[in-house]
C-alpha cells in the first residue's frame, strides 16, 4: 500500500513541473512560484479540515518553520529557472544530488557520522553530475546550473526538516511551508514589478500546479504511514521516469545516453548514501540500547 501510494505521488508531482514550464512562456518565474505556494496552501485547507487539524495557531519551533519555508522557496525558484530553458528530467536529476550534499554537510552541521564508503559514494555521485552537465560540450547551457543550486538548497531543506519536532503533523508542516513561501515571495513580487495578470488559462494552470503539489505530497505522507522511509526511498527516483515520460509526450524530448548514465550514477550514489545512513543509524540505536558490543 505504501509503495503504491509513493509511486502514485511520484507520477503526480512532475505534472506540476509541466505546468510550471508551460507557464514560463508567459509569466515570470517569481510569479509562478508565488502561485504554486498560494494554491498549494489553499488546496491543503480542505485536507486539514478533514483531518481536524488546527492550522491558525503559532507553529512549534517557528524559526525552524520559517527557515524551512525560506529554503524551499529558494529551491523552487531555482528549479523553475532551471526548467524554464532546460528539459525537466535533466533539471530533476540535478535536484537528486541533495542526499549527497546532506552526506557532506550533515556531519558538520548536525553532528552526524561520516565514513569513507559514503565519501566514495559522494565522489561517485558528483562524477554523475558532471556527466549530466557536460560543461565542456557545445550543448551546455549555463542556466542548468540553477538545477545544481536547487539540489544544494533542497539538501538544507531536508536537514532543517530533520531538526523539526516530530510532534508536528506532516500535513500541518506542509501547510506552514506553503504559507511561508507566500509571505516571502509576495513583497519580492511586488517590488520586482514582474507581475502580469494571468488570463483564465493561466489561473487554471496555476491552480492545477497547487492541486498536484497538494495531492502528491499528501500521498507521500500517507505512504509514510504504511511503510518506512528506507522502504520508500528507492521509489523517489521513479519521479525521473515519470518526468521523462511527461517530457516525451509534451515536448518530444528524450534524454540522451550521457544523461541516462549520469542519472544512473546519481541515483545509485544517492540510494547507497541513504542505505548506509540507515545502517549506521540502526547500529547507533543498538549501541545506545545496549544490544550491540563495540569491538
Amino acid at each position: 500500500m505504501g509503495m503504491g501510494l509513493m509511486t502514485l505521488a511520484m507520477v503526480l508531482v512532475p505534472i506540476l513541473d509541466l505546468f510550471a514550464k508551460l507557464l514560463t512562456l508567459n509569466y515570470a518565474v517569481l510569479e509562478i512560484t508565488w502561485a504554486r505556494f498560494v494554491f498549494h496552501g489553499l488546496w491543503l485547507l480542505p485536507l486539514l479540515a478533514w483531518k481536524g487539524i488546527v492550522w491558525w495557531r503559532m507553529p512549534p519551533q517557528p524559526w525552524l518553520q520559517i527557515s524551512r519555508s525560506l529554503i524551499l522557496t529558494v529551491t523552487t525558484v531555482a528549479f523553475f529557472f532551471a526548467i524554464k530553458d532546460n528539459p525537466i528530467p535533466t533539471a530533476l536529476t540535478l535536484l537528486f544530488i541533495s542526499p549527497l550534499v546532506v552526506a557532506v554537510v550533515a556531519p558538520l552541521w548536525l553532528g552526524e557520522s561520516f565514513d569513507a564508503l559514503r565519501g566514495l559514494a559522494v565522489v561517485f555521485g558528483f562524477v554523475g553530475v558532471l556527466i549530466v552537465l557536460r560543461p565542456t560540450a557545445d550543448s551546455f547551457s549555463p542556466s542548468i546550473l540553477w538545477g545544481v543550486l536547487s539540489g544544494v538548497t533542497y539538501a538544507f531543506y531536508i536537514m532543517i526538516t530533520r531538526k523539526l519536532s516530530a510532534s508536528v503533523p506532516p500535513l500541518l508542516t506542509l501547510f506552514y511551508t506553503a504559507i511561508g513561501g507566500v509571505l516571502v515571495l509576495t513583497p519580492i513580487l511586488l517590488l520586482s514589478n514582474v507581475w502580469k495578470m494571468p488570463d483564465l488559462t493561466g489561473w487554471v494552470m496555476m491552480a492545477s500546479m497547487g492541486l498536484f503539489a497538494a495531492i502528491g505530497h499528501f500521498f507521500i505522507i500517507m505512504a509514510c504511514e504504511y511503510a518506512t522511509a528506507s522502504q520508500l526511498s528507492p521509489f523517489n527516483y521513479f519521479e525521473i521516469v515519470a518526468a521523462t515520460a511527461i517530457s516525451y509526450f509534451a515536448f518530444d524530448f528524450f534524454p540522451d545516453l550521457y544523461v541516462w548514465v549520469g542519472v544512473a550514477i546519481i541515483c545509485i550514489s544517492g540510494a547507497y548514501v541513504s542505505y548506509r545512513e540507515l545502517q549506521l543509524s540502526k547500529r547507533a540505536h543498538a549501541i545506545q540500547d545496549g544490544r550491540l558490543d563495540i569491538l
